[in-house]
């Protein structure tokens, strides 16, 4: 049996249980050659298969992602795809690799900040992750700092308090004071309290 025949479209389930089990026993056994295996699906199979080929090969990179690392280019083909699922999928994928080989994820830096502003919150929640993971790279510091610190001023107000919070630890003195500027001119747009207070709990715990 291939594995594109143990997928959960091969047996028409509707739930990923199939999937993920999938992406578990891969991981478990570093089946390199699973991986290349779902890695054709997701280029060249039908729409079903290619769903599940990328939810199983994120999946995989959450647990092992040196086993999907290779393939980082051609998760970074899909972040323009018009097909949603693949593009926030393929983000998800490249996250998982940028905590652990982030100069393999640097390269397409342009491409996760185009897909990060025209995507799905799903997208723009993954790309941030990698920019953060990025921002840990002395190398790579000022510019995804940047870049994090521009979607700090424009996304969604529902995400803003996560993404502050997940960035917060990453903020030296020479970041600081951009880092609270951006966050306290976010705060009259600011609807619900709990997410107000959580957003001012950051500029506090960085002017303590």
């Amino acid at each position: 049996m291939t594995i594109l025949n143990q997928l959960a479209s091969a047996s028409n389930r509707s739930d990923q249980g199939a999937n993920v089990d999938l992406a578990e026993r891969i991981s478990l056994e570093n089946d390199d050659h699973a991986v290349a295996e779902l890695v054709r699906g997701l280029l060249f199979g039908k729409k079903a298969i290619q769903q599940d080929c990328i939810k199983v090969l994120y999946e995989v990179g959450a647990r092992k992602p040196t086993l999907i690392a290779e393939f980082s280019d051609q998760f970074a083909g899909l972040l323009k795809d018009k097909n949603n699922r693949l593009q926030w999928g393929a983000m998800t994928a490249l996250s998982g690799i940028a905590d652990h080989q982030p100069e393999l994820v640097y390269e397409y830096l342009k491409s996760i900040e185009f897909a990060a502003d025209h995507g799905s919150v799903i997208t723009r929640d993954h790309a941030v992750k990698i920019m953060i993971s990025l921002c840990s790279v002395e190398a790579y510091a000022d510019e995804c700092f940047d870049l994090l610190n521009t979607q700090l001023g424009s996304c969604p107000t529902n995400q803003l308090p996560m993404y502050a919070e997940s960035a917060v630890t990453l903020i030296d003195e020479s970041r600081k004071a951009g880092f609270i500027k951006t966050l306290e001119s976010r705060l009259p747009e600011i609807g619900k309290a709990s997410k107000k207070k959580r957003i001012e709990k950051v500029i506090r715990s960085l002017q303590s």
